[in-house]
């Protein structure tokens, strides 16, 4: 099987598994024990904490790690809200935000917060006069999501910013499918929470973390906790966050943007010989080069999706998160798609085993089957 389905999820990296089970065999004391064997644990867990502050450009006080990307959205948003809510009660999401932040948002909309959900543009980012037209003196929360993991599209940060911060409204970012992928020092500057997910970048599953500036009151939502200084409870995942930041390094060190940069060229240069058959989405102008999001015209995405997975490709029909639910995906509702155009959504994403070769085995499988259906739905017209 030729693997294209690295946006929902990657492999965990042989030194990465290695350092989790040294850690888990060596080091498994608790962290919040007092004996040598917790304060040996907690000492990798600040060593893990200062680096992952290093490459993010952010201070470690400000860093807390979870469970994974759902938790730390949830728990970014809903601390922000609750920490701000003196100065008002209207929250801002793009439409196309991760669940987990529309789940996190119709908790708070439930606890008296006002939601207003912005749009994309026709090239897949936050349309920035909107956003900009539904800023209130209420407004304390705006959340835009880094890059989006269905059509790999790079949202300005820096703009959305400079729209917020002489308002005094709060921002987060989800930087799942960005971090490892482009520099998130860029834009955390820019952001005052952020969150991140192991599993995206070759580390173990069931591991994350997000950051909240320091200066902002991180409020918990479960109160009582003990371990990440209050924040969240449970038992610190000592071996899990180690293995996370050695996936991080190694991700970083090998990240090849050019190679990912070829892979796009050989596949849209494929499927482009036969342009009429297929819609993309996005813009290459600003968009990570692992993610093609796109649509065989008048086909579901699911039939492409099995078709192509029964020739021994996968690939996806969008974020991994929504697979399965009837509704269409955020990021088309967002750009204001069709539903019936919605549902063909496509996404081929890259990683680290994929090749030249591979690669262009899948555009000639895609661009067949397309070619194959375009001939059947052409017999049914005339008929």
């Amino acid at each position: 099987m030729h693997y294209f389905d690295y946006a929902a999820t990657t492999p965990l990296h042989k030194e990465a598994a290695e350092v989790y089970v040294a850690v888990a065999q060596q080091e498994f004391g608790n962290t919040t024990s007092l004996h040598d064997e917790g304060g040996a644990a907690q000492n990798i867990l600040r060593q893990c904490r200062e680096r992952l502050s290093e490459m993010l450009g952010v201070h470690p006080a400000g860093l807390y790690f979870t469970s994974g990307g759902t938790e730390s959205n949830s728990l970014a948003l809903i601390s922000l809200a609750y920490a701000a809510r003196n100065n008002g009660k209207h929250i801002i999401l793009t439409a196309a935000e991760h669940p987990s932040l529309h789940s996190a948002a119709a908790y708070l909309e439930e606890q008296g917060f006002r939601i207003t959900n912005i749009s994309f543009t026709s090239e897949g980012l936050i349309d920035l006069q909107e956003l900009e037209q539904a800023i209130t003196e209420e407004t304390i929360v705006v959340s835009v999501q880094h890059c989006n993991p269905e059509i790999g599209t790079i949202q300005p940060i820096r703009a959305v910013y400079d729209l917020v911060k002489s308002k005094g409204i709060l921002l987060h970012s989800d930087c799942v499918q960005s971090f490892g992928k482009i520099d998130v020092r860029d834009i955390s500057p820019y952001v005052d929470s952020l969150s991140l997910s192991s599993h995206k970048l070759y580390g173990p599953k069931g591991v994350g973390a997000v950051y909240i500036n320091p200066r902002i009151r991180a409020v918990p939502l479960f109160p009582g906790a003990v371990q990440e200084k209050g924040f969240r409870g449970g038992t610190v995942n000592v071996p899990g966050i180690t293995a996370f930041l050695r996936a991080a390094e190694l991700t970083e060190a090998t990240n090849d943007y050019e190679k990912y940069e070829a892979l796009r060229t050989v596949v849209m240069n494929t499927l482009l010989s036969r342009q009429e058959l297929f819609t993309f989405y996005g813009t290459s102008q600003s968009q990570l080069p692992h993610i093609i999001g796109l649509c065989v015209n008048r086909s579901e995405g699911q039939l492409i999706m099995l078709e192509l997975n029964r020739r021994g490709f996968a690939v996806s029909t969008g974020s991994a998160c929504q697979v399965g639910q009837q509704q269409s995906s955020t990021t088309m509702t967002a750009m204001k798609i069709p539903a019936t155009e919605a549902k063909g959504l496509v996404r081929i994403s890259f990683g680290q085993s994929s090749t030249l070769e591979n690669a262009q085995q899948l555009a000639d499988a895609l661009l067949d089957i397309a070619m194959t259906l375009n001939n059947k739905n052409e017999k049914i017209a005339i008929r």
